[in-house]
């Protein structure tokens, strides 16, 4: 069986889709989003992250690395991302356990077999299996043969997808799935780009290519403070869903879940000191999308 980069399996999700899910988290993403909550997901090799504050400042790790990836700048641990091989030596003989790794391993069969041990919930509440991310159909082939398996068992299997992915790639993958989450972050190119690293003509099409085939598509539109937040964007991302003939829509407010992993990483965190966000602030923006005819919830 194949395998792929997977960062956690998640049990007993209720916000991954409808009843009690088991959300897979695959590492990679094309998106580089600012606000990302999952930053640890971008790449999709196996990623080694720093808790600066267990460090005891042995350089242990700086010597046992086999790839001369990791260095001492200042007083704390600074790792090559583009020279670690993900051999984890670090993380063996780290005496402080400052160092973890996100990502292992797994095959298509692994990761099924977790999945099954909840099938039971499944069943009772309409759940099912959601992939996360990162974005899953950078690992197109894993992805495939996992969807594949889990159909064989009769489970309702989900994505949470960016859809910034080349069309021939999207077309084949996208009909398996009962469900696309899809995110919907700008209606204007050049600002999505500013947010995300990424133009969204791509995602836009695919949008309206996965509705126009009868795909079951829930839009979902991450809500960001100085990005998308405003009664302007609302309009235009309005605009946007009825021009591609999509009737609902779910708005996710802004958090801070994610903030710790940047220091892990060594990254800077542009939006450290932005409020969250939380329905009661988002109920003229939900209104937007009311009053031109689409349901829109949380």
């Amino acid at each position: 069986m194949k395998k792929g980069i997977v960062f956690n399996i998640q049990k007993f999700s209720i916000h991954d889709g409808p009843g009690i899910r088991t959300t897979v988290f695959l590492k990679g993403c094309p998106l580089k989003c600012k606000w990302c909550s999952n930053p640890e997901s971008q790449l999709e090799q196996i990623q080694i992250l720093y808790a600066k504050d267990k460090c005891v400042h042995c350089q242990t790790c700086v010597h046992t690395c086999p790839q001369n990836a990791i260095s001492m700048i200042g007083n704390h641990i600074h790792i090559n991302f583009d020279q670690c091989v993900g051999c984890l030596q670090c993380v063996d003989h780290c005496l402080a356990d400052a160092l973890v790794h996100e990502g292992e391993s797994k095959t298509v069969q692994e990761v099924i077999d977790v999945c099954l041990q909840d099938i039971d919930f499944y069943e009772e509440s309409d759940g099912g299996v959601t992939i996360s991310g990162g974005e899953g159909m950078v690992q197109p082939s894993f992805l495939k043969e996992l969807v594949t398996e889990l159909k064989k068992h009769h489970i309702h299997v989900a994505i949470e997808t960016t859809g910034y992915i080349k069309p021939e790639t999207f077309q084949e993958l996208a009909p398996l799935f009962d469900l696309l989450l899809f995110d919907v972050k700008h209606y204007d190119s050049d600002r999505h780009y500013a947010g995300t690293g990424v133009h969204n003509e791509l995602i836009k099409n695919n949008l309206k290519w996965a509705i126009a085939h009868g795909i079951e598509v829930l839009p979902r539109i991450p809500v960001i403070p100085g990005f998308n937040a405003s009664l302007e964007d609302a309009d235009g991302i309005a605009k946007l869903l009825l021009h591609v003939h999509a009737n609902k829509v779910q708005l996710l407010p802004f958090h801070q879940f994610g903030e710790k992993k940047y220091e892990q990483l060594n990254r800077n965190y542009t939006l450290k000191h932005k409020k969250a966000l939380h329905p009661e602030d988002l109920k003229e923006y939900q209104q937007i999308f009311l009053d031109k005819g689409i349901s829109c919830f949380f």
